[in-house]
């Protein structure tokens, strides 16, 4: 029985910690967008190593998203990547400071619209430690080191558009007229929900655990 405990003990650490590190990623928020809309993006980086984080290298296609703003960030200087066609690729922010510790994350912020023809924008990310090392937010969804995807939704035919002709973003909330109560909610909970699969899945893997504790115990009796 004491086999079976301190088997099942190793087994839940090691989903918790599994919960920890699959959470911990470099992602770009929003997830989903519409086609024509401005958006303002934000890029979550969290330091997941004893040295700090020292520099951010965000690259995305032009075909996907025009970027044209970067919000100032204080401790963090940043650089431009453009084309030939003086179109924005991608932004290189470096601390001038001592970056993200061990136990902090940081967010990065930009503007940009979301391409008329665009199904996704995929964020490619390389976060560069003091001690040299780099990792690359590259890879597809299911690897070790996925890239951040927004995913995106054809325009509305009857959307609303702004005195320019834009599409308004979903996110933002209407200038003229309030949004429903009902809509405001889910804008609000919306941040929640893109971390709630996996913890619905680590609550459900303990029920199950503690299921099978009380099971071995009553067989051991």
């Amino acid at each position: 029985m004491k086999t079976w405990m301190s088997a099942l003990s190793a087994v839940l650490l090691s989903m918790v910690l599994f919960a920890g590190i699959a959470s911990a990623h470099v992602n770009v928020y929003p997830k989903e967008s519409v086609q024509g809309t401005y958006e303002v993006f934000t890029v979550r980086v969290p330091s997941e190593k004893e040295s700090p984080t020292v520099k951010v290298e965000l690259k995305f296609s032009v075909e996907e998203v025009a970027v044209s703003r970067v919000e100032a960030k204080p401790g963090w200087t940043y650089q431009l990547t453009k084309d030939a066609a003086d179109k924005i690729t991608g932004i290189v922010w470096t601390a001038s400071g001592e970056g993200l510790l061990a136990t902090e994350f940081g967010e990065f912020k930009l503007q940009g619209k979301v391409a008329d023809s665009a199904k996704q924008i995929t964020w490619k990310a390389y976060q560069a430690y003091k001690d040299g090392s780099v990792v690359e937010w590259t890879g597809a969804s299911d690897s070790k080191t996925p890239a951040s995807v927004t995913a995106v939704k054809a325009k509305d035919a009857g959307a609303a558009t702004d005195s320019h002709g834009h599409t308004a973003s979903a996110s933002a909330p209407a200038a003229a007229t309030p949004a429903p109560a009902a809509a405001s909610t889910e804008a609000a909970a919306a941040p929640a929900a893109s971390s709630a699969p996996l913890y619905f899945s680590v609550a459900g893997m303990l029920l199950g655990a503690v299921a099978l504790m009380v099971s071995l115990r009553k067989k051991s009796r």
